[in-house]
């Protein structure tokens, strides 16, 4: 890359992100307002009308996001977006999923314009507006990953306010509402949600399967099957909540435990992932005419290709070695 072209390409990626980012603003400030006003519409609805069906009342509390009329063709021909749109909910996100789209099509100009730009070359601008396109990806997947570990650490305190305010005789709904206001987050947000809607006339098992549906973790189903049964068929359920606590700690710290003895196969796999890159840098620093061959000689490029594909190969092989599920 030449230095010459550095500066502008990365004015080009600043002047498209800002711009990505200012009409992102702009798209959430009008879906805000839009449904406002759709929830007061709703709401006022109900109010006129308290004997509604009730598939009219659970509408209100369904996903408030809506479609554009341009996305709706898309939705229909493209149901995966529908499991993008699902990952927002997860990773806790407010964006819609006209944010997501907007932000990667933003993300993909940007990087591949800079890329364009910088090195004058169209097979490299391509897979840098790829790459970008990939970005608000990785970062909403990153978001739903640290939500739901944090949603797993702190579920068992959750389950314990649960339990103490079924003991001291209050009713399932008021121990929803205890570890709202007590517990920590994000598990509290969800049980704030769950209370909020059989309050306002929505079924308990429809909030709890929903809530299930979010949170995609094995002690949040156990959790709901277990308050569900208990429901049917009847049972002390705050027995049932500090068996299954002290089973969601128990496999926490099992967790954590293989975390410490699979330490030093991850720092393995990292080290010699880094390692090829990191030789290369001091072999291009020391000597960068013999290391530049890789570049220019077809025969070099091809290596290069398959240095790096085998690289990225052996590092999923090592995650996947010393990734045990409990």
């Amino acid at each position: 890359i030449p230095s010459s072209m550095l500066l502008p390409a990365l004015i080009v990626f600043l002047a498209v992100a800002l711009g990505t980012i200012s009409l992102v603003l702009l798209w959430e400030w009008f879906q805000e307002q839009q449904r406002k006003r759709q929830m007061v519409d709703q709401l006022r609805s109900l109010a006129e009308d308290p004997t509604a069906d009730p598939r009219v009342r659970s509408s209100v509390f369904r996903s408030a996001v809506l479609e554009s009329p341009w996305l709706r063709p898309i939705l229909s021909r493209v149901p995966q977006l529908r499991d993008a749109q699902f990952m927002l909910q997860q990773a806790g996100l407010t964006w819609s999923l006209q944010t997501l789209i907007l932000s990667s099509v933003g993300m993909a100009l940007a990087v591949g314009s800079m890329m364009l730009v910088a090195t004058q070359s169209v097979p490299a601008g391509a897979v840098a507006t790829i790459f970008g396109a990939m970005i608000p990806n990785f970062y909403v997947r990153y978001r739903r990953t640290k939500r739901l570990n944090a949603f797993e650490e702190f579920l068992p305190e959750s389950i314990d306010l649960v339990g103490r305010a079924l003991r001291a005789g209050h009713p399932l709904t008021s121990g929803f509402k205890m570890a709202a206001d007590d517990g920590p987050e994000p598990v509290a947000g969800e049980f704030r949600r769950v209370f909020e809607e059989q309050r306002f006339g929505l079924p308990i098992q429809d909030s709890l399967l929903a809530m299930a549906d979010r949170v995609n973790l094995v002690d949040v189903r156990i959790l709901v099957t277990a308050i569900l049964i208990q429901r049917e068929v009847g049972g002390n359920l705050a027995e049932i909540l500090d068996n299954l606590s002290a089973v969601v700690r128990a496999r926490f710290t099992i967790r954590r435990q293989i975390r410490v003895y699979t330490a030093q196969g991850r720092m393995t796999g990292y080290l010699l992932s880094a390692l090829p890159l990191i030789l290369f840098m001091v072999l291009y620093t020391i000597n960068a005419k013999y290391m530049s061959i890789l570049f220019t000689d077809p025969v070099g490029k091809i290596l290069v290709v398959v240095a790096l594909t085998m690289q990225f190969i052996g590092f999923l092989w090592i995650r996947k070695i010393i990734k045990i599920e409990i």
